[in-house]
């Protein structure tokens, strides 16, 4: 009985060392992609950052491009979280400043995944093609038509789903894309807690009175 009470443990504490081992990689890939993007990245450096071997990241991962992909699905559901936390039963002005709350953060707590997929944007998206057109965009059109039906029971500005959408996405972002720009004219950051809030703040209260019924 002993014995068959240790197989579990053990597979739990496998599953768990993999899955650290994973993570690590994913972590080492993240920092060398959003400084020197795909071209400029050698996995010899990942596994190196990761402490691990090149065979055991190739393993995980067997290409330089499939860290790549993984690095940007993991950023991409990071990104998305937000949005998907958009209900029809919430009141719209508060559901939009809190979604606007909930990306300051991810840009401040995750801007090298930001600045990441802002490069593979600029770059036309070659190996995030597939996951834009299909899950994001699905995503983004039954979010858009909980914002449309809001409007049309005018409870929010007449305004385009969509592009209040691209404009809630650019503005949150901008601080984690373009942070040395922003630090550079404004003397600080979203990692200073003071700055994070007035951020935050001024954010919300521009885009929603730009969407509030008049």
């Amino acid at each position: 009985m002993a014995q068959g009470g240790a197989a579990p443990k053990e597979t739990g504490r496998r599953s768990k060392a993999v899955a650290a081992k994973k993570q690590a990689i994913l972590a080492a890939g993240l920092e060398f992609f959003s400084q020197f993007g795909i071209h400029g990245t050698s996995i010899e450096k990942v596994a190196e950052r990761a402490d691990v071997s090149k065979t055991n990241l190739l393993y995980y991962y067997p290409s330089k491009e499939a860290l790549y992909i993984a690095v940007l699905k993991q950023i991409l559901d990071i990104w998305l979280a937000p949005l998907r936390a958009f209900r029809e039963d919430l009141q719209p002005l508060v559901a939009i400043s809190e979604y606007i709350r909930l990306k300051l953060e991810v840009s401040r707590d995750y801007p090298q995944a930001s600045r990441l997929f802002c490069l593979e944007m600029l770059q036309g998206a070659p190996l995030l093609k597939e996951e834009l057109t299909g899950d994001l965009k699905s995503l983004v059109d039954e979010k858009s038509a909980i914002i449309a039906g809001w409007i049309e029971s005018g409870k929010l500005a007449a305004v385009d789903p969509h592009h209040l959408i691209f404009m809630l996405w650019a503005t949150t972002q901008h601080y984690a894309d373009f942070a040395s720009q922003v630090e550079a004219v404004a003397g600080s950051n979203l990692s200073d807690e003071d700055f994070f809030r007035r951020t935050v703040e001024n954010v919300q209260r521009m885009i929603i009175e730009g969407i509030r019924v008049r």
